[in-house]
């Protein structure tokens, strides 16, 4: 029996923000490099694996907001979830420290021209970034949103938080051109329309989200919605079939189902 991979803790926000011409939320999104390992060329949320310089910023509260109550596990995804953010869209969502106010957009593209690159290529921690901007984490701003576990069987597995999270105002984001290749702001409804028509490659959690976020018309309706439901952990039971896979997953999770078929390609 072969054996069963550990999942790596992983986090990714979903950053919104309401359409300006049309009742529609759009969210931030990215297209993988063609020659990552993981997801190549679908079209994700920013995000990725905890590491332990996330761990190492939870020993300096002074470092980020909103922390009271949560374990040193939650506040690992959390700090994970927005250093992420970050190197991969340049959106940082944080606050000057003193400040109650979220990071202008010009002082984030400052401090996103002098670290991201370096903290991309780890020249640099997160924790000295914050340290060195004066910069305090907005942990206040991330409503969890879903929570999902790589099927086990799989070489690669990931234990991950989703997170909401309204875009600073201003801050655009852009994709790092490393990891991924292009970045759009986009509709779920027009997502989810590029997933069926073959412009994008979208994964089976990417698509279920984004079909519960399209049921949301604004950004508060949908950090609302998120704050009223319960989490309920996705571990997809994968299944061959005579035409691909098919996928279970709980039904209280809230994805309107329990059994997708998800074909060769999944």
């Amino acid at each position: 029996m072969a054996e069963i991979v550990t999942p790596r803790p992983a986090s990714t926000i979903l950053l919104l923000r309401d359409a300006a011409a049309r009742r529609e939320l759009e969210v931030f999104m990215m297209v993988r490099h063609y020659e990552i390992d993981f997801s190549s060329g679908a079209l994700v949320f920013p995000g990725g694996s905890v590491d332990k310089g996330d761990r190492e910023i939870i020993a300096n509260p002074a470092l980020y907001s909103a922390g009271e109550g949560l374990d040193d596990s939650a506040l690992s995804f959390r700090i994970g979830a927005i250093r992420e953010t970050f190197e991969e869209s340049g959106i940082l969502l944080a606050r000057p420290k003193g400040s109650s106010e979220l990071v202008d957009a010009g002082r984030a593209r400052e401090i996103e021209l002098a670290h991201r690159a370096a903290l991309c290529e780890s020249k640099t921690s997160f924790l000295n970034v914050l340290a060195e901007t004066g910069m305090v984490l907005a942990l206040d701003e991330l409503v969890p949103y879903a929570h999902w576990i790589t099927p086990e069987g799989m070489p690669k597995r990931f234990d991950t938080w989703f997170f909401l999270a309204a875009a600073p105002p201003e801050q655009l984001g852009t994709h790092d051109g490393r990891e991924s290749t292009d970045s759009i702001w986009v509709s779920p409804r027009e997502a989810l329309e590029g997933g069926e028509s073959g412009r994008f490659k979208l994964p089976f959690p990417t698509t279920r989200n984004l079909i519960r976020l399209g049921k949301q018309a604004s950004v508060s309706e949908a950090l609302q919605d998120s704050r009223n439901r319960s989490i309920v952990t996705v571990m997809p039971v994968m299944t061959k079939t005579a035409t691909g896979r098919q996928l279970r997953i709980p039904l209280e999770a809230g994805y309107d189902g329990e059994i997708f078929e998800v074909g060769a390609a999944g």
